[in-house]
C-alpha cells in the first residue's frame, strides 16, 4: 500500500469542514446500508469528483483511447465558466477534486486558473500529467496555483523503455519538468504540490523498478507509486504489456490457462457512492473506467449536479451494479478490489 506522507495527509485533513465531514458520514453510512439491504441507498453528495480538462493528448499510448484517437465522443477543452459554475454548486460538500480523466491537462490553457479557483474554495486538488509541458514558467505557476497533488507518469528510466509505452514521449522533458517543480517548491517554500512518480509496470520496464526509485530520490520527488496496466485485449495481450511479476499484474491465469482479471467482481463499488467523473463537455459518467462516456448518467449543461446525482439513471445504474456487476462492461477491467503496490 502507498506510504502515508504526513504533510500530504495533514494538508488533506486541513480541507475538512463540519459540512464536509457530515457529508462524508452520510455517504459512508448510505453505502454500508446499501450493502446490508442489497439495495442502493444514496445520501449526501460526492466526496470526490474528477473533472476532465481535455481529451487532447500529445502522446500515443497504446492502451489509451486518447492516445489512440479512438474516442467516439468529441475532443475538446473544459471551459472555465462552466467549471466555476459547477464548483460553485458543490464545493461546500466536495473534499477532493481530480483534474484528470483523459488527455493531458496542461494542454488546456485555463487549467491552472481552474486549479486556483478550486483551491480558493478549500478543495484538495490533484492532477496527473505526462510532464512534457512543465517548463520553468509553468512549473512556477503550478506551485503558485495551490495544486495539492501532482502525479507525473513516468514509465521507464531510459528513453527506449519509456517510449515503448509513452509513444512520442521524451524522457528528458519529463525529468526536466519534475526538476522544475521541485525547484520551485523549494524557491517558494511550498509544501505543495505533493509530487510522486507513477510508474506503470509492464513487461518491458519491470526490470527498472529499483532504478525509478533511485531516479526519484535523486530528483527529489516525494514518492514513487507503481500501477498495474489495464489491457483491453488481455486474453491476447497484443502489445505484450502484462508483466511477468505477478504482484504488478492486474491479471492471472485460471486453471484452463486463460488470462482473466484478478478482480473478484463483487456486486458492490464504493466509487458509485462517493465519486464520479465529469467530462469536458458536461457529461456525468460513473467512474474513470467509462473512458468513452458510454454510460451517461446526466448532462450538467441541461440540469444541476444535485439533480443528476439523485436522478433515475444514477439509481438504475447503482441497482444494476448491485444485482450483477460482472454484466457491466466497464467493470470487466476495473482495478477496484485489486491491491495497489509500492
Amino acid at each position: 500500500m502507498p506510504r502515508v506522507n504526513i504533510h500530504d495527509t495533514l494538508n488533506l485533513f486541513s480541507k475538512l469542514t463540519p459540512l464536509r465531514v457530515w457529508n462524508a458520514v452520510k455517504v459512508l453510512s448510505s453505502y454500508y446500508l446499501s450493502l446490508l439491504r442489497k439495495k442502493p441507498v444514496q445520501w449526501g453528495m460526492p466526496i470526490s469528483i474528477s473533472f476532465e480538462p481535455t481529451t487532447s493528448c500529445n502522446l500515443r499510448c497504446p492502451e489509451c483511447p486518447s492516445g489512440l484517437r479512438a474516442f467516439t465522443r468529441p475532443t475538446g477543452m473544459l471551459q472555465k465558466d462552466f467549471f466555476t459554475q459547477t464548483i460553485d454548486e458543490i464545493y461546500k460538500e466536495l473534499l477532493y477534486l481530480i483534474f484528470y480523466f483523459q488527455g493531458e491537462p496542461y494542454l488546456n490553457t485555463s487549467f491552472l486558473e481552474m486549479v486556483k479557483y478550486a483551491s480558493s474554495k478549500g478543495i484538495y486538488t490533484a492532477t496527473s500529467t505526462n510532464a512534457h509541458y512543465l517548463t520553468d514558467e509553468v512549473a512556477k505557476k503550478t506551485v503558485e496555483s495551490g495544486l495539492d497533488r501532482l502525479i507525473i507518469s513516468i514509465d521507464g528510466t531510459t528513453q527506449e523503455s519509456y517510449q515503448s509505452y509513452r509513444v512520442g514521449g521524451n524522457l528528458e522533458k519529463v525529468i526536466a519538468g519534475a526538476k522544475n517543480i521541485v525547484k520551485w517548491k523549494k524557491t517558494l517554500n511550498s509544501k505543495t504540490p505533493f509530487v510522486f512518480f507513477q510508474f506503470l509496470v509492464v513487461k518491458h520496464n519491470e526490470h527498472q523498478i529499483e532504478e525509478i526509485k533511485q531516479l526519484a530520490k535523486e530528483i527529489g520527488v516525494d514518492e514513487v507509486r507503481f500501477k498495474s496496466a489495464q489491457v483491453y485485449d488481455y486474453e491476447n495481450d497484443p502489445n505484450q504489456l502484462i508483466p511477468s511479476i505477478d504482484r504488478y499484474s492486474r491479471y492471472r491465469k485460471n486453471k484452463a490457462g486463460e488470462t482473466v482479471p484478478k478482480n473478484k467482481m463483487a456486486n458492490r463499488c464504493w466509487k458509485l457512492w462517493h465519486a464520479n467523473v465529469i467530462t469536458w463537455d458536461g457529461l456525468v459518467v460513473p467512474c474513470c473506467f467509462d473512458k468513452d462516456a458510454m454510460h451517461q448518467l446526466g448532462n450538467l449543461k441541461q440540469e444541476s449536479f444535485r439533480s443528476v446525482w439523485q436522478n433515475p439513471n444514477y439509481k438504475q445504474f447503482r441497482s444494476e451494479l448491485m444485482m450483477g456487476r460482472k454484466n457491466i462492461d466497464i467493470c470487466a477491467n476495473c482495478s477496484e478490489g485489486v491491491s495497489v503496490w509500492r
